[in-house]
């Protein structure tokens, strides 16, 4: 058999991995569809607002500028009115948002790593080392997540980095879960066989070889974890468990001002539309992500 002959043959004999191109593009092509670009605007529209919020601040978080729960204009109050203590409501959203994005992000980066991890080492192994991390993950999957978060914050006290480690410690085993599903065919094909026939080590055939080819699924994954993260952070906010209980806080400024709901709603509602346009935005991202890697809508991406 001559090269020109035998190269066909090994094309239909090997499965070719996933190009590099096809994985990195799937974000470029999903913003194709307006679902993900209305999303996009959501989540770059709260960013902007919780980067750049306290610079533009008309007051500071903590300052008194009027008689509690005044409406807007009165007493002197500003375009949103005061809280239940007399400080600027529009200040406080502007400031409120910084704590609960950032929260949210490194938690989720945390657990996304650690499940990613954990769910490639164990669709490799294919041996115990799958059953036992599997188990151990269908473990903390069996409590829910604001749960376990509200137990090591009540035992533990509320601080930055333990809200981090509770929330990224339910993130990843749903993570993990999802990663091993998604390189479990990919570990059967035959261009791993091929790699492994090469010598190459365990570390880079997984980072270089299977990881590239389950990118689609974990970018979806990612942002439906990110979309829990945000509201266990502001659940455990509006519960009373942040790091600092009388900072600004999207989710303490909804507990603190809900009895006057009806009178001066602003102080609650401004942080609910916040927190629902976030959530509503990184979904609509995860949603556009998932049809584009799916095909679906493909005809109507003008």
């Amino acid at each position: 058999m001559t090269a020109t002959e035998e190269a066909p043959a090994l094309a239909e004999g090997v499965d070719t991995p996933t190009p590099p191109g096809k994985s990195t593009s799937l974000l470029a092509r999903s913003l194709r569809l307006w679902r993900t670009r209305i999303g996009v605007v959501f989540v770059i529209l709260l960013v902007a607002i919780a980067i750049f919020g306290p610079m533009i601040a008309p007051h500071a978080a903590d300052e008194f500028i009027a008689l509690p729960n005044s409406k807007p204009g009165q007493n002197g109050a500003g375009m949103f009115g005061t809280d239940y203590l007399g400080q600027d409501v529009l200040s406080r959203f502007l400031y409120g948002g910084r704590s609960i994005l950032w929260l949210s992000i490194v938690s989720t980066v945390i657990g996304v790593v650690i499940g990613v991890t954990i769910g490639l080492i164990a669709a490799y192994a294919r041996n115990y080392v799958d059953d036992v991390l599997m188990r151990a993950m269908d473990v903390i999957m069996a409590f829910p997540q604001i749960m376990l978060a509200l137990v090591a914050v009540s035992l533990l006290g509320a601080s930055n980095w333990l809200v981090i480690a509770a929330i990224a410690l339910t993130t990843a085993p749903r993570v993990a879960r999802v990663a091993r599903g998604a390189a479990q065919p990919v570990v059967e094909r035959d261009f791993i066989a091929a790699t492994e026939s090469m010598g190459l080590t365990r570390w880079r055939i997984l980072n270089g070889e299977v990881l590239p080819n389950i990118l689609g699924p974990m970018m979806v994954e990612t942002t439906l974890r990110l979309t829990y993260s945000v509201t266990t952070v502001a659940s455990l906010a509006y519960l009373g468990l942040a790091p600092d209980p009388n900072g600004a806080n999207w989710g303490t400024d909804i507990q603190k001002n809900q009895t006057v709901l009806v009178t001066q709603p602003w102080g609650s509602l401004l942080p609910i539309i916040a927190i629902a346009l976030l959530t509503v935005g990184t979904g609509l991202i995860g949603d556009g992500i998932a049809r584009t890697a799916a095909g679906i809508d493909r005809e109507r991406e003008e």
